[in-house]
């Protein structure tokens, strides 16, 4: 089963990690001692006995007590751990909240740590039992505060699974005081099947009611962290896993035909892994597996809970987003039960990272660093936060109201800024916020580019927008053309904004689609254009699935994911639209589709409330271990990118200049210099030549040029510009090297759109006519490139690197293929482009050629420059050809027997 077996390794380690490092408080401080004996109070280590497996197998749960000093009764919480985690790591949040005066339980669920049972993914009647079952434990604890008789007074908090399981119970058990639950799900089959499309026929916007596409990322992570677990102690060439060389608990779980646990499921419940590799093998929604996905939710059960509810949600969260608190919070105020809202910069993806884009001269190790929030003044304040409300709800001894919840009914962060002490927390009484379903604004758009796009056959290549678990790391980095693939994207611009908006909510778009499909699938996402670079600040993408018409217009809303944003006056929002993600298992059938706009505009909701203190708020499951390891790659990245990028100062005497090369110098681990002590330049209005045999170094030379690789020694300089990897300059620079990539069922037109819609510029920039006009492609234009011959490939090639009629155009070996008729066509069109005060670079070794078409030539051997100027001025005259005088130049160089020695880099 190969594919499943790609599914179950695609990213299990990062649940291990992250998973299991959740605690609903953080820790206490960065130094916070571990070691029992400097805590208060005493930790008492049980094991209860719960219900059995299904086939009869006994089950206990892992079990440790944490009391207060002095003497009781007091109230008490239970602690329920993240998916992939145990007790172990909630053994901190315990001693601190026992320091404050509750009796503390903290446990491994069924399935984890050293618990026994399978894992049934919060099984009403399996986990949801078990805590039940806990809390028949505390009634009965003398210890504990009492309402009545078997009452305890008690609260429930959780994480992620834990935090499902926190409401879940609470809806199963009216014993139950206080709940707090944070970034989980209100309906694990929708968190799976994500569907951001609306339907608003009753005049109210609900979810379609149709399954969007498999979250496969996720569901490969959720299910592959623990189901490794199968193989421990197994086949020693599997390598050192989790639990090898201990006897693994008594699980429950299938066995295989030697007795040992199933090495696909591990410690997974058979009918719970049975329906996920389903689910995995077909990327289809399995009616049964969809059925017990949503009984393993809370959404059942929120009628029935009565106990006052904290829901704590990430804005960074690509697993559970915000809709799914928003979603639980409506259903608890119908119920009646006292509910607060807090949405925090974080998730399941890490802490939340906005990138501060300034224009930027020096490398980028100079440049304006990604904003994120401090991991200590998160532990402080989830601290404070959680006894807060746990004070207020439990401790209190007269009953909570709506009213009277002891945090704010709903508060939000903004996004993270510079400068600001702690997270920018706005605050409001209500929730949702008075207002907040009237005060909306509307974003004028209009298409940016084709609105065509296709669903590759077999589903590939996929658009990345965001790496689910790692998102914060990517803030600030030039992702864009990752998820704006060539063919597979359409894209819609606004406006400058006139003034500043605050959204804070779901924005919404109406599209129309036309599609050859009876189904289309399509991601939306919200980016900010800042300086012709998008960025996208909530690293989320909204998946859409709906059935249609073949060949008719339908129309689609669609809700993107839910947060805030600030967009400042001046500045410009795009939405894009893919037919792939690689985060999901969408359809692998070819399909064209047509996606324009079914109203001109983006509609956001703005915000209400009163902007509190600057303080940090929750964190999530992934801050402990994911915030810290991301925040560490990204200061050892930043310290090598200084070590490496040396700052190179902007050169007013070159400003003139379209490019020039000094010193360049790069060498390899083998020892081997390609490059040594390159200098030459090119003036306006030139065409240049660069030649040399293979290996020569003539293409290490023009990477070097376009930033593509860095120079051990030496600096490039275009208009007097430094050059690095993504410097600014680098948009006046034109390129093909080593030969051009198109998508063969699009046009060649429709190719050259697709190209410069991915570098996030306007389309009136581009001068697709006078590009098309050098590169005299004729009405070849409108056919598919499949049918191109090589030597039109080359020059839609050359025409792509000509849009925008960029200062310095330069082209690697651009006749390579070409036969002779093809060959002489060129030659004019270069010559052309440089008319006017542009310039032409062209690498390549047929020497014939480049006397012909090129005005000075630069000759290169074994690494190095040995002649440069105007054809005539390197001794080619009348009765003299550039072959000789190369020839003749690169023998007086060294030993002849070299000059054929060939090492391609």
């Amino acid at each position: 089963m190969p594919r499943v077996t790609r599914l179950l390794s695609a990213a299990g380690a990062v649940l291990a990690v992250v998973a299991a490092s959740w605690s609903p408080l953080g820790p206490v401080s960065s130094g916070a001692a571990s070691t029992q004996a400097q805590r208060p109070g005493t930790v008492e280590t049980l094991e209860v006995p719960v219900g059995p497996e299904g086939d009869g197998t006994e089950v206990t749960l892992d079990v440790d007590v944490h009391r207060p000093d002095g003497e009781g009764p007091w109230p008490a919480v239970v602690l329920a751990h993240g998916f992939g985690g145990s007790k172990d790591d909630l053994a901190d949040q315990a001693q601190t909240l026992a320091g404050e005066g509750y009796l503390t339980l903290a446990y491994s669920a069924r399935g984890f740590g050293a618990s026994g049972g399978a894992i049934h993914l919060n099984d009403p009647d399996y986990e949801v039992a078990d805590a039940r079952a806990l809390v028949d434990l505390l009634a009965e604890e003398p210890d504990v505060r009492q309402d009545a008789p078997g009452d305890p007074r008690v609260a429930l908090a959780g994480g992620s699974y834990g935090g499902a399981l926190s409401l879940m119970t609470a809806g199963a058990d009216d014993r139950v005081d206080s709940v707090v639950a944070l970034i989980t799900w209100h309906d694990l089959s929708e968190a799976f099947f994500p569907q951001h499309a609306l339907t608003s026929a009753d005049g109210s916007a609900e979810r379609v009611d149709r399954p969007g596409p498999f979250s496969s990322w996720w569901a490969s992570t959720f299910y592959s962290g623990v189901a490794s677990g199968g193989l421990a102690g197994g086949d020693p060439a599997m390598g050192p896993l989790a639990g090898a060389g201990e006897a693994p608990p008594d699980t429950g779980a299938a066995p295989d035909a030697e007795g040992g646990a199933d090495p696909l499921c591990g410690r997974f419940a058979p009918e719970v892994c049975d329906l996920f590799l389903t689910a995995a093998e077909t990327g289809e929604p399995d009616p049964e597996l969809l059925e017990l996905l949503r009984r393993h939710s809370p959404a059942p059960v929120l009628a029935d809970v009565q106990a006052p509810v904290h829901l704590v949600q990430g804005m960074s969260d690509s697993l559970f987003g915000t809709e799914d608190a928003d979603a639980s919070a409506r259903a608890l105020l119908e119920a009646g039960a006292p509910v607060a809202v807090t949405w925090f910069n974080g998730g399941h993806d890490g802490a939340t990272q906005v990138s501060v884009a300034q224009p930027q001269e020096g490398p980028p190790g100079d440049a304006e660093e990604a904003v994120g929030s401090d991991a200590d003044q998160l532990a402080e304040q989830q601290t404070a936060d959680l006894l807060t409300w746990l004070d207020g709800t439990l401790r209190a001894g007269t009953e909570v109201t709506q009213e009277t919840v002891p945090l704010p009914a709903f508060s939000y962060a903004l996004p993270p800024a510079r400068g600001a002490d702690g997270e920018r927390v706005v605050t409001s009484d209500t929730y949702p916020p008075s207002g907040a379903d009237t005060g909306t604004v509307d974003l004028p758009l209009q298409a940016s580019g084709l609105p065509a796009l296709l669903n590759p056959p077999g589903g590939v290549p996929q658009a990345t927008t965001a790496v689910p678990g790692f998102g914060g790391l990517l803030a600030g980095l030039p992702t864009y053309a990752l998820s704006a693939l060539p063919g597979q994207s359409v894209a819609f611009d606004s406006e400058p904004l006139e003034r500043d908006v605050t959204v804070v909510g779901e924005p919404r778009v109406r599209l129309e689609v036309t599609s050859t499909g009876q189904t289309t699938t399509l991601f939306v996402s919200l980016w900010e254009v800042r300086g012709g670079a998008p960025d996208l600040p909530r690293r989320l993408v909204a998946p859409v699935q709906v059935d249609v018409t073949p060949g008719e217009p339908t129309p689609v809303e669609v809700a993107l994911p839910g947060g805030t944003w600030e967009m400042a006056a001046g500045s410009t929002w795009r939405v894009l639209v893919t037919a792939t993600d690689s985060a999901y298992r969408g359809p692998t059938q070819t399909r064209a589709d047509r996606v324009s706009l079914a109203e001109p505009a983006l509609r956001v909701p703005t915000g209400a409330g009163a902007e509190a203190v600057t303080v940090s708020i929750w964190d999530t499951e992934t801050l402990t271990v994911a915030g810290v390891l991301g925040a560490l790659l990204v200061l050892l990245g930043l310290l090598a990118l200084r070590r490496s990028t040396r700052p190179h100062p902007v050169r007013e005497e070159l400003v003139d200049v379209p490019l020039v090369v000094s010193g360049l110098t790069k060498s390899y681990p083998d020892g081997h210099r390609a490059v040594d002590d390159v200098t030459w330049r090119a003036e306006k209005g030139q065409v240049v030549g660069l030649l040399g045999p293979n290996g020569a170094g003539k293409t290490t030379t023009l990477r070097m040029v376009m930033g593509l690789i860095r120079a051990d020694e030496g600096t490039v300089h275009v208009l007097g510009q430094p050059v690095y990897a993504g410097a600014p300059v680098l948009g006046r620079v034109g390129a093909l090297v080593e030969g051009p990539g198109f998508l063969p069922h699009l046009t060649g037109l429709q190719n050259l759109h697709a190209y410069w819609a991915a570098t996030g510029r306007r389309p009136e920039e581009a001068m697709f006519e006078e590009a098309l006009e050098i590169a005299a492609l004729g009405d070849a234009v409108d056919r598919p490139v499949r049918s191109y011959s090589h030597g039109m490939r080359q020059r839609l090639g050359i025409a792509q690197a000509m849009l925008g009629m960029p200062e310095v155009l330069i082209l690697d070996e651009p006749t390579n293929g070409l036969d002779p008729p093809q060959i002489a066509a060129m030659r004019p069109m270069l010559r052309r482009y440089a008319e006017g005060g542009r310039t032409v670079v062209v690498s390549s070794h047929l020497l014939a050629e480049v006397e012909m078409t090129c005005s000075h030539v630069v000759v290169m051997h074994a690494g190095r420059v040995l002649a440069a100027g105007s054809v005539a001025e390197v001794g080619v005259a009348e009765g003299r050809t550039l072959e000789s005088v190369f020839l003749t130049t690169i023998a007086g160089a060294g030993d002849p027997e070299h000059l054929n020695q060939v090492r391609p880099r």
